[in-house]
């Protein structure tokens, strides 16, 4: 396996969580009694670049059917933190109405529609059919439903004007061809123009044990010092770096031409220079790593085994691709865990891959309320407290397993 940003070879572990299935199939009920297909989930770090990698193990139209089932708009902390960026890129930019917005991976419209509702031209490109729709019928945001490339920009141009403001929030990481992808921006964006990338960042993966970020969806976890190199090969360079909270800590990096007026701020600098700090081509940061996420499983399983014997219930939270990460590391089956409750309508009724927990929607928690709720994605733990406060009524107990087992 060769590095797929500089096409180094891969010799260096960084996390192996076993096999696991695709975080995302979710199961039908016809489906349990079909043998399931578990994959490698086994990162390796790149000695020259430094980046870290799931190899290509399913195609990216697997892994991202038409029938997707992610919608970005179903979390309210997530639209905020949308709104904001709209309101500060039309003002950094002085966008205007014959500008045009372009954002990659757009899904169901959750953050043009801001742009849109300043009156901006706006154009969503998402693969997925389904989310994509939502996007064109319920927002009126122009889409067009293809992966995103080189040759598709190609097209694009053709029948658009240059971006002055490209995005790309959470999907850098979910590209095999990482430098097919990145060649797009190159060809569809102005002279002055700017694109944002958010990501989670893979220094909190290390420092706050984020081992369940990875799932065969993500083929890398990112870094400023790794993604320099990619980018110039294309024409392109990183000018700032933002630090934000979303996803458990993320980066928004500013990225525009090699040659543009856009001066590099200090803030690059300093990432760097943090990343090194906890390199990942370390043997001691990956031996931690590795460690750390042994110990969250031994600690979570011998809890859930101490909550039954108790004659106690215990359910989850949040069928989101990282808790399947967990539960089938963990190795935690539908028997000690009742249900997951999702808000997502198009979830409920379904069950997650390899622990086979029945999905099921808000209204449980009430009906059959646990003793114990194992919330999944621990980063909306603030959001999910207060949207959940009165389950506090009923003595449930709020449980996370990351960065360590603790009740909240």
């Amino acid at each position: 396996m060769n590095c797929r940003g500089c096409d180094s070879l891969l010799s260096k572990t960084f996390i192996d969580l076993g096999e696991s299935p695709i975080a995302n199939n979710l199961l039908t009920l016809e489906q349990l009694g079909k043998k399931e297909e578990f994959f490698p989930l086994h990162t390796r770090t790149c000695d020259s670049c430094g980046l870290v990698q799931l190899p290509e193990i399913s195609s990216r139209e697997t892994l991202f059917p038409e029938n997707y089932t992610y919608y970005s708009s179903y979390s309210k902390s997530w639209l905020a933190h949308s709104q904001m960026y709209a309101t500060k890129m039309i003002e950094k930019l002085g966008l205007m109405e014959d500008d045009l917005v372009v954002e990659v991976a757009s899904n169901d419209g959750y953050l043009l529609q801001y742009f849109r509702g300043a009156g901006i031209p706006v154009l969503g490109i998402e693969p997925a059919a389904e989310v994509a729709k939502v996007a064109k019928q319920e927002r009126d945001i122009p889409t067009v439903v293809e992966f995103f490339g080189h040759d598709t920009a190609k097209k694009l141009l053709e029948q658009n004007t240059k971006s002055r403001l490209m995005i790309a929030n959470n999907v850098l990481a979910h590209v095999p061809d990482i430098h097919d992808f990145v060649a797009g921006f190159e060809v569809l964006l102005a002279e002055d123009g700017i694109v944002t990338f958010e990501f989670p960042h893979l220094l909190n993966l290390i420092l706050l044990n984020q081992f369940d970020t990875i799932y065969h969806e993500h083929y890398s976890y990112l870094n400023v010092m790794s993604l320099i190199p990619i980018f110039a090969k294309h024409g392109l360079r990183i000018f700032n770096v933002e630090e934000l909270d979303t996803h458990g800590g993320s980066l928004r990096i500013f990225v525009c031409r090699t040659k543009s007026h856009w001066k590099e701020d200090a803030s690059v600098k300093n990432c760097i220079y943090e990343e090194g700090v906890h390199d990942p081509r370390s043997d001691n940061v990956a031996l931690k790593a590795q460690s750390r996420s042994q110990q969250v499983k031994s600690e979570l399983l011998e809890e859930l085994e101490r909550i039954k014997k108790s004659g106690k219930t215990v359910a989850a939270y949040g069928a989101a691709a990282k808790g399947n990460t967990l539960l089938n590391f963990v190795g935690v089956k539908s028997g000690s865990i009742d249900y997951v409750v999702d808000r997502n309508p198009h979830k409920q009724g379904k069950y997650l891959p390899g622990s086979h927990i029945p999905i099921v929607s808000e209204d449980y928690l009430q009906k059959k309320p646990p003793d114990v709720l194992l919330i999944l994605p621990w980063n909306l733990a603030v959001e999910l407290n207060q949207q959940l406060d009165y389950l506090k009524r009923l003595n449930v107990k709020f449980l996370r397993a990351i960065p360590s087992l603790e009740y909240f």
